[in-house]
């Protein structure tokens, strides 16, 4: 009698990112998890202290898989931003919309702004935060936020 081989399930909770999911399987799955607890989380080295957003399981600096979880909390600065006026397949939809880099001294966060912040509102140096959001379509993300 042969052995029933027994069926792998795959972890596919990264389809749930963002407008457009081009993957469905990473290894920092958990980062999906975390939104859906309302939590922004990066990951940093256990060995090197390298910091990484968005999230690794293995860091960029010294190659090491030994990798820990933290949370983006508390205020960023404003340093750079620009308004898209011509987007990336899948992505129509959401023009206009800007993309920002805020920095909190030992990492750096890029993503949206949230659409409710006018553009003539926004200045470099501006305090912000970042947090988790659902889509309109049901999937999860973050965008950054007045602080």
């Amino acid at each position: 009698m042969a052995k029933k081989k027994k069926k792998r399930e795959v972890d596919d909770r990264f389809k749930k990112f963002g407008t457009v999911s081009f993957t469905s399987i990473s290894k920092v799955n958990d980062f999906i998890s975390h939104l859906e607890q309302g939590k922004v989380m990066g990951t940093k080295c256990k060995k090197c202290g390298t910091v990484h957003f968005p999230p690794v399981a293995d860091c960029a600096e010294c190659l090491s898989s030994d990798i820990e979880w933290f949370e983006v909390t508390g205020t960023g600065k404003l340093v750079s931003f620009s308004k898209l006026t011509y987007a990336p397949v899948g992505f129509e939809e959401d023009l206009p919309y800007s993309i920002a880099l805020l920095d909190y001294g030992d990492h750096k966060v890029f993503g949206r702004i949230a659409k409710d912040i006018p553009d003539d509102e926004l200045a470099i140096g501006m305090p912000m935060k970042t947090e988790a959001i659902t889509l309109p379509n049901g999937q999860l993300s973050y965008a950054f936020t007045r602080a």
